[in-house]
């Protein structure tokens, strides 16, 4: 009976192992119709640079065993402009006690990292409001609020220079974010990240993040596109 128990486990385990693999195998194969759809050239080989590449965004940095793969790179059009991206799946591992209790606990994302068309920005991030961020604001924590109360009920906002985030984050972006809420958006220096660092996208939401990208880029008020240009061009 135990025998046979053994049996039905490993073959439990070995079909699951095997229907993962098919699993991805499918994912990587959409993935690649998506990027050659869109100009850009695909890998699915495993990358360990993803990490030092992206180091400005701390979902990049947790963890150990990091490592990036189903990669698209190149230029496409994200809204009016021409921009450099990549889109990946990114996985790192956190082990946590010791001895018999050691366990570690692995965790995949979808990424979409672009350099930003309109210019170098302070650190600013825009994020769905979670429930440790409203514990945060009432215990003090920064947390940027707008004349909007649904948009400061439903995201967490922060940045380096204030002034910049409320000059983005005007009437019309704001509509703009709340009919359509991304994962999470990152804007540091010449880069825009988005993603959420904690799920990975279904291969068409590729294709779909960066035409959601270049709609907020659409958005991005003319009088800070201008105030950006003519920073760059002092730079």
């Amino acid at each position: 009976m135990e025998v046979l128990l053994i049996i039905l486990v490993v073959g439990i385990v070995a079909t699951g192992l095997v229907l993962a693999h098919l699993h991805e195998k499918k994912r990587t194969t959409a993935l690649k119709g998506f990027a050659e759809a869109r100009g850009l050239r695909f890998s699915p080989q495993v990358d360990r640079s993803a990490d030092e590449r992206f180091a400005r965004f701390a979902m990049f940095r947790r963890g150990h065993s990091r490592r990036a793969w189903n990669i698209a790179t190149g230029e496409v059009q994200v809204g009016d402009h021409r921009s450099h991206v990549e889109t990946g799946d990114f996985l790192y591992k956190v082990t946590s006690g010791s001895g018999k209790h050691r366990s570690t606990k692995t965790y995949r994302f979808s990424y979409l990292v672009l350099t930003n068309p309109i210019g170098r920005c302070p650190e600013t991030i825009v994020r769905r409001e979670g429930f440790f961020d409203r514990v945060k604001g009432v215990l003090g924590f920064d947390d940027i609020d707008f004349e909007s109360v649904e948009f400061s009920r439903t995201f967490h906002v922060s940045s380096d220079d204030k002034r910049f985030a409320y000059d983005l984050i005007d009437q019309r972006m704001m509509e703009f974010l709340l009919a359509d809420p991304p994962p999470a958006i990152e804007f540091d220096d010449d880069l825009i990240c988005v993603s959420d660092g904690a799920n990975r996208w279904q291969p068409e939401r590729f294709d779909r993040m960066i035409d959601w990208t270049g709609a907020l880029l659409e958005r991005w008020p003319k009088h800070l596109q201008a105030s950006l240009s003519t920073t760059e061009d002092r730079s």
